[in-house]
């Protein structure tokens, strides 16, 4: 496809851990409103990230493989906001969140990575 077989090794694990850890942090948030919401959103984008890497790696064409990995950098992007609104509005306090938003940072300039390397124009 392309992209070379470590990066998508490197992809898939870090995509899955920060899954995990999105999981992790859901479980923290308040049983109120507020963390209804943010538990909802934090955790479909956080748990789409991976989905969309395991896609990609099974991609049928490269096209398919820039398209699925273009979703997962959308999808980490919107982990990292739902992240830094949970720190802004400080529903929780926890090391993990300052982490994971470490984390998704990674993931997203992995992921910007993949993506400008699979394009036509590379």
């Amino acid at each position: 496809m392309g992209v070379d077989v470590m990066k998508e090794n490197v992809i898939r694990d870090k995509s899955f851990s920060l899954a995990k850890n999105v999981l992790q942090l859901i479980s923290k948030l308040p049983a109120n409103s507020q963390g209804f919401v943010l538990s909802n959103q934090l955790g479909r984008a956080g748990t789409s990230v991976g989905a969309n890497v395991e896609e990609a790696i099974a991609a049928f064409s490269k096209a398919d493989f820039r398209h699925k990995m273009s979703i997962a950098l959308k999808e980490a992007r919107e982990t990292n906001y739902w992240l830094r609104l949970i720190h802004e509005t400080q529903l929780i306090q926890t090391e993990n969140l300052h982490s994971t938003i470490s984390e998704s940072e990674e993931v997203m300039r992995i992921l910007g990575a993949i993506v400008k390397s699979s394009s036509p124009n590379n």
